[in-house]
C-alpha cells in the first residue's frame, strides 16, 4: 500500500535526521530552539488537545502503539508561534501476525492559538482534529474513541518551586456521529505536572458525553461514566520522550473489562 509504505519512511527519516540550520529566534518568544522537550507545554495530554501549539519552524513526530497490534504516526508543524497542523495515519494488526487493517485515509489536525498565554491570563485555543483513536470501525463511520472534531479549549500553566503544572479544559463537537447518532457537545479536562524538567505525568478526563447511547447491538460505546487517563512522559534526550498510558481506567466500554496499556514516543525538532 503506497500510502503507509511513504508515510513510515517519512517518520523514520525525520526521526533520525537532525537539523543543522537551527537558528535562535528574534521575535521575543522564550528560547525553546536551544531548550529540550520539556521546555515547551506540551500539545496534548493522552487523547485530549491542550491549548499550547508547536513553535514557529519546527516540528514533532509521534509513534504510539494501542490494542489490537494497533500502530499510529503523526506528524506536526508549527508555521507560525501560534498555528500548526497535523497529519496522522496507523492501522491495526500492524504488529503481530494477523494482517494489517490500515486506515483508508491519513487525518489532520489545524490548531490556532487565538490568545496567547499570560501571567494572569491563561492560552486559549481553537482547532479542528480529524483523527480518532483505536481501531476504525466501517460500519459505523467511526474510530472506538471518537476524534474531536471541532473544539476548543483553554491552558494555564503554574509554577511552584521546581514543579512546573499545567490545567487545561475544553468543549469539542465530533463529526463522527452519522451512525451512532449521538451528536452531543462534549467537554474534557486534564493536568500536567513537570516535576524535575525530565519526567512528567499527564492525566485527563474525557466526559464522553457523544459516546454513552446504548446501542447493544454493536456491542461498543460508553457505559456512560467517561473516559480517565493517566500517563507518565520521560525526556530520555533533550528532543527525545518516551512515554507510557494507562487508558479508560473506568473501564468506561461495553466490549472491554480491562484498561488499555499503551506506549508512545515523540521526537523534536526545528527546520
Amino acid at each position: 500500500m503506497p500510502v503507509k509504505s511513504v508515510l513510515f519512511a517519512l517518520t523514520v527519516t525525520v526521526m533520525m535526521v537532525s537539523s543543522a540550520f537551527a537558528q535562535d529566534g528574534s521575535t521575543g518568544e522564550q528560547p525553546v530552539r536551544l531548550s529540550s522537550y520539556g521546555s515547551i507545554p506540551p500539545r496534548m495530554l493522552i487523547d485530549c488537545p491542550t491549548a499550547a501549539t508547536l513553535p514557529r519552524a519546527s516540528f514533532d513526530v509521534h509513534v504510539r502503539d494501542f490494542s489490537s497490534g494497533g500502530l499510529l504516526t503523526s506528524i506536526n508543524i508549527g508555521l507560525h508561534q501560534q498555528f500548526m497542523l497535523g497529519v496522522s495515519y496507523g492501522g491495526t494488526n500492524v504488529l503481530g501476525e494477523s494482517k494489517s487493517a490500515w486506515q483508508n485515509h491519513p487525518e489532520f489536525e489545524v490548531k490556532y492559538q487565538i490568545i496567547p498565554e499570560t501571567y494572569s491570563i491563561p492560552a486559549v485555543a481553537i482547532g479542528f482534529a480529524s483523527q480518532g483513536y483505536g481501531d476504525y470501525i466501517e460500519g459505523w463511520d467511526r474510530y472506538r474513541y471518537k476524534s474531536k472534531g471541532f473544539y476548543a479549549v483553554v491552558s494555564k500553566a503554574y509554577q511552584t518551586y521546581s514543579w512546573a503544572t499545567g490545567f487545561h479544559g475544553g468543549i469539542n463537537y465530533s463529526l463522527e456521529h452519522t451512525k451512532d447518532e449521538d451528536s452531543s457537545p462534549n467537554f474534557f479536562f486534564g493536568f500536567d505536572m513537570n516535576m524535575n524538567h525530565n519526567v512528567a505525568i499527564v492525566a485527563e478526563y474525557d466526559l464522553a458525553l457523544n459516546d454513552d447511547k446504548k446501542h447493544e447491538e454493536e456491542g461498543f460505546g460508553g457505559k456512560g461514566w467517561g473516559y480517565f487517563s493517566i500517563g507518565m512522559r520521560w525526556i530520555f534526550y533533550e528532543r527525545l520522550e518516551l512515554g507510557i498510558d494507562l487508558k479508560n481506567l473506568l473501564n468506561n466500554r461495553r466490549d472491554v473489562n480491562q484498561f488499555s496499556r499503551e506506549l508512545r514516543i515523540s521526537y523534536y525538532e526545528f527546520f
